[in-house]
């Protein structure tokens, strides 16, 4: 996101608040009961964070076929028999919990250490063999803990969670083309003399991509906002998460 001014977060509570139709409250909604509505709203939560789980589980040693299973576990256990009732908004972040669920899940798995089919052989979310794996071996290799490269997986899904958005902003808008061109600039500095050649490949002038580039940041920055606040308790720590969403990305 460069420039300085789309950095700084600056969310006030009213703001935050109008964000934070979250993934918490789809949490809350799932622990009323065996709803469609709850099942629905934890289906939402497992589709939009799979990989960053799927990616925990392979770093904690367990071979991809393994690592499938386990994670389908692990969204059954979610779905079906309330795994994550013990949540709680007021106590932090929802990676966080949601970390320390799966770790906890995990080594009871390795005391259990049985054969026997997990989740009663459902598919509960589509987890694709090969596009699962594939994003796996693609990481790049690293000594970090799984703990630190979780983070980082689940700060790189939000933001792909912002960029398919606003994608398709764009796309609704007749703008499909000028998105692929100008969205290297949501997270590259540059300078106005920087804009002429995709102004020349768009048919725009330059001030006019400078101007494009700006609104597209402001979007972005927006949507950044929507997305974390679906995971925290409190301003603050939206604050915190967007600061530590933009090192990632700079990373």
């Amino acid at each position: 996101m460069g420039d300085n001014e789309d950095q700084s977060p600056g969310i006030d509570r009213e703001r935050w608040a109008q964000f934070s139709a979250t993934s918490w409250t789809n949490l809350m909604t799932a622990r009323q009961g065996n709803t469609a509505e709850a099942e629905a709203a934890l289906e939402r939560l497992c589709k939009r964070y799979w990989y960053p789980l799927y990616a925990h589980v392979r770093r904690r040693g367990f071979d991809p076929d393994l690592a499938q299973d386990l994670t389908q576990e692990f969204f059954h256990r979610i779905l079906k028999e309330n795994y994550l009732g013990s949540a709680d908004r007021t106590k932090g972040k929802f990676r966080s919990f949601l970390l320390a669920a799966l770790d906890h899940f995990l080594l009871d798995e390795r005391k259990r250490a049985n054969a026997q089919k997990r989740g009663g052989g459902q598919v509960i979310i589509s987890l694709d063999d090969e596009d699962a794996e594939g994003r796996y071996q693609n990481e790049p290799a690293s000594d970090t803990s799984p703990e630190k490269l979780f983070v980082r997986q689940w700060f790189l899904t939000l933001y792909d969670q912002v960029l398919r958005q606003l994608k398709d902003d764009f796309e609704h808008a007749g703008k499909g083309r000028q998105f692929e061109v100008l969205k290297v600039f949501l997270t590259d500095d540059t300078g106005f003399r920087d804009y002429a050649a995709p102004a020349a490949e768009l048919g725009m002038t330059a001030n006019a991509v400078a101007v494009a580039v700006h609104r597209m940041r402001d979007r972005c920055r927006d949507l950044m906002h929507v997305e974390i606040a679906r995971t925290v308790a409190s301003p603050e720590e939206m604050e915190s998460e967007i600061r530590h969403l933009l090192a990632t990305l700079e990373r």
